[in-house]
């Protein structure tokens, strides 16, 4: 995401709920791999339950102050975690008033990573707290977009991550943040290559996956190089990207993925698989952006 000398800060969208702390958790831990500073950022919008009135506010000014005042509770007690899991870190908030998702995305421009939560609600469903925040930023986010589920998922030991595959640029792009982040883990790395059959049938598919396992070699022979101290295993898996990318990943620490790959129709912001894993995987998600951003 981000080289040892950038200083572009880790930034998080903080929900009013006290009990949703993985996001907060995740995001401090890594600013702190990271040695770059985390900005906490959190939009008025209305009141949690708890700092409803029993009555409305009489006036507009009043209801906007009781925002306002709901906001900084919010952010303090956000600062109040994030300084005593990561003393070392440097951290500052934003309160700003405006649509959450346009926010984000405006602090993405200069920010090494977005880092938002998650809720899982059912599958017919958007499946975020705020579903109209966490699409539209990993839509259109200048950065990568870290989606934290709540509650923490089970690791597995050795610990790794998985990377999703598929000959394209853009999957070319998640492959070399899915490397840093295992190396800066010291996790290994999982690089999947999801393969299925048309819907009318290949005549020849031992020739189209003997294609598919090239591309695969390919694609990661290069950054190999790069960080030989990241234990790679590399793999073609029969059957829908969705499905295989979430059941591989169920117990990892992080599943890499860009905005949208072959498969993908143009004018779409934001690839079906995705999307897809957005919404089923357990463990945080980490979406790469369409294009490259400027140093």
């Amino acid at each position: 995401m981000s080289r040892p000398s950038d200083r572009r800060p880790i930034v998080v969208g903080v929900e009013p709920e006290p009990a949703k702390r993985m996001v907060l958790a995740w995001a401090a831990d890594e600013a702190a791999r990271r040695r770059v500073p985390l900005r906490l950022v959190h939009a008025e919008g209305v009141p949690t339950r708890g700092y409803r009135r029993r009555e409305p506010p009489p006036s507009w000014e009043e209801w906007n102050k009781t925002l306002h005042e709901a906001g900084e509770r919010t952010l303090k007690a956000a600062v109040t975690f994030v300084e005593a899991r990561q003393p070392q870190i440097e951290v500052d908030w934003l309160l700003a008033e405006g649509d959450p998702a346009w926010i984000l995305r405006e602090q993405s421009r200069d920010a090494t990573a977005v880092v938002l939560g998650s809720r899982h609600l059912s599958r017919a469903k958007e499946v975020f707290g705020g579903a109209s925040v966490a699409l539209p930023v990993v839509a259109h986010a200048h950065c990568p977009v870290v989606v934290v589920p709540e509650p923490e998922h089970i690791t597995q030991q050795p610990a790794y991550f998985v990377v999703g595959v598929d000959g394209s640029a853009r999957s070319g792009a998640a492959l070399d943040l899915a490397f840093e982040e295992a190396a800066l883990h010291g996790a290994a790395l999982r690089a999947l290559y999801a393969w299925q059959p048309g819907p009318l049938g290949i005549f020849d598919e031992h020739t189209e996956q003997q294609e598919c396992r090239r591309v695969l070699s390919e694609a990661v022979a290069g950054r190999t190089e790069r960080y030989p101290e990241v234990e790679l295993h590399h793999e073609l898996v029969i059957g829908h990207p969705v499905q295989v990318l979430t059941e591989q990943s169920s117990h990892a620490l992080g599943l890499v993925v860009g905005t949208r790959g072959h498969g993908g129709f143009t004018g779409m912001v934001l690839g079906s698989v995705s999307q897809g894993v957005l919404h089923y995987a357990h463990c945080p998600v980490i979406v790469v952006p369409d294009t490259p951003r400027e140093p």
